[in-house]
């Protein structure tokens, strides 16, 4: 199956399968700044995904913001500097804690599930969960359909290439891009878990024929929104930046309020909102 009709394929098993949304008010975490809520969405499979969602107090619509899931068990609440600006949603794929009913994730081991064939690769399934909260997302009615924004790492290019409606997009900690490449320069997990799956009889061809179909250089020129791309190295993600609508690119610093601070206020001034800080200065 080509890139387009793989892809093609998810839209289609997604638009079948309503999404089925079931909110509950989470009072200990409501505040005179913003309204918080758990949400239940149902994906492919069909599996039932959960995110925390928080409405800005006032009136709207607001700027939005989905935050698309790390690799890990565990996803945190939005912090509370973007519960105040955004309509913001942060999502739990499958697997994850908190929309791990029927299956729970493993660490290591996620990123190779079912790799051997891109039908089967669990990250089918996660990228449709992404693309089910971006259309829930954008279909609340205090959302700003011109201020929409996702923030995460590959998994918010792909979002943002197969979902048109956002205006930014922030990117940081690649997973799959180079990845065939990048196990060889790190014995550090997630990468690793290639490595491992490797070494364990898979073929380097057919995990690379995979992961061919989530390189988000591939998805990057259907991104049609402002880009902030956050890396340690800008020359290794060349491809990825040339191939991306004219973005923005930042070096990382690795000190937490420098580089906080400068991708909190790029998407601010993008969102028409003020920029805060998470560190207190003194």
């Amino acid at each position: 199956m080509n890139f387009d009709n793989y892809w093609a394929a998810v839209d289609e098993e997604l638009a079948a399968i309503p999404s089925r949304p079931v909110l509950d008010l989470v009072p200990a975490r409501t505040t005179d700044e913003a309204t918080s809520y758990t949400v239940r969405l149902t994906s492919i499979g069909p599996y039932r995904v959960f995110g925390h969602l928080s409405i800005p107090a006032g009136e709207g619509p607001f700027p939005a913001l989905l935050q698309t899931p790390r690799y890990g068990s565990v996803n945190h609440v939005p912090h509370p500097n973007d519960r105040s600006r955004y309509v913001v949603l942060g999502l739990m794929h499958r697997g994850q804690r908190l929309a791990d009913e029927g299956f729970s994730a493993a660490y290591p081991g996620l990123l190779t599930m079912g790799i051997d064939d891109p039908a089967s690769y669990i990250y089918r399934g996660i990228a449709a969960d992404c693309l089910r909260a971006a259309e829930f997302l954008m279909s609340l009615s205090e959302v700003d359909p011109a201020r929409v924004a996702v923030s995460g790492d590959d998994l918010a290019v792909l979002t943002a290439a197969r979902r048109p409606g956002f205006s930014a997009v922030r990117v940081a900690e690649l997973l799959f891009y180079r990845a065939m490449e990048a196990r060889l320069k790190s014995s550090y997990y997630p990468l690793e878990e290639i490595n491992d799956h490797l070494r364990a009889g898979s073929s380097a061809q057919i995990v690379d024929n995979t992961f061919a179909y989530f390189d988000p250089a591939r998805h990057a020129p259907a991104v049609t929104a402002r880009t902030m791309l956050a890396v340690d190295d800008p020359d290794w993600c060349a491809s990825l930046i040339e191939a991306l609508p004219p973005a923005e690119v930042y070096k990382l610093t690795h000190l937490d309020g420098t580089d906080n601070d400068y991708l909190d206020a790029w998407l601010a001034q993008l969102s028409g909102v003020q920029p805060l800080s998470k560190f207190i200065t003194t």
